[in-house]
């Protein structure tokens, strides 16, 4: 019964916030059945993120863009997923802006590609991602696995792969 309010409540919030599920023609069903409940409000809440929601589009977007910007829609969602898992996930900062600006974590973030515009892909992929769809099925990290990374990140488990990236937990 519980599951069952949380879920109308985040379906109320969305629809008075005229938030939609946003996918691309490419979308599957088997992507579709990543899609998750949690929704905007639920980040929101749990993190005590103060950022209005075309705010949290607006800085995702961004971010989506500067690290995704040549990977297919699906890659674009996936990236603004794990970011957004990062936000509930006790290992790191809290708050969407911590996430992306945390020290090092983000390449996008230190050459200054993150201070570009989104394009319009990208913030439909942010809506998507804010929306709840994780087509990374919880992962926390994501790489490019044809450049140079720490080693460490290939100790993690690899759920899939969009594109360029590979997404992991």
């Amino acid at each position: 019964m519980a599951k069952y309010m949380k879920l109308m409540v985040a379906i109320a919030f969305m629809i008075v916030s005229s938030l939609y599920i946003v996918y691309d023609d490419a979308t599957t069903p088997s992507d579709l059945e990543a899609f998750s409940t949690t929704s905007l409000l639920e980040y929101t809440a749990s993190s005590g993120n103060a950022m209005s929601y075309n705010d949290q589009v607006t800085l995702l977007a961004r971010a989506i863009h500067a690290e995704a910007e040549a990977e297919p829609y699906i890659g674009k969602v996936a990236v603004g997923a794990v970011l957004l898992n990062r936000v509930k996930n006790s290992q790191f900062p809290n708050t969407l802006s911590g996430v992306i600006y945390q020290s090092s974590a983000l390449e996008s973030v230190s050459n200054g590609r993150m201070n570009s515009n989104a394009g319009q892909q990208s913030r439909k992929a942010a809506q998507a991602a804010l929306n709840g769809w994780d087509p990374t099925y919880g992962s926390l990290y994501f790489w490019n696995p044809y450049k140079k990374v720490n080693k460490w990140v290939w100790t993690r488990e690899i759920t899939v792969q969009y594109g360029q990236h590979v997404f992991a937990r």
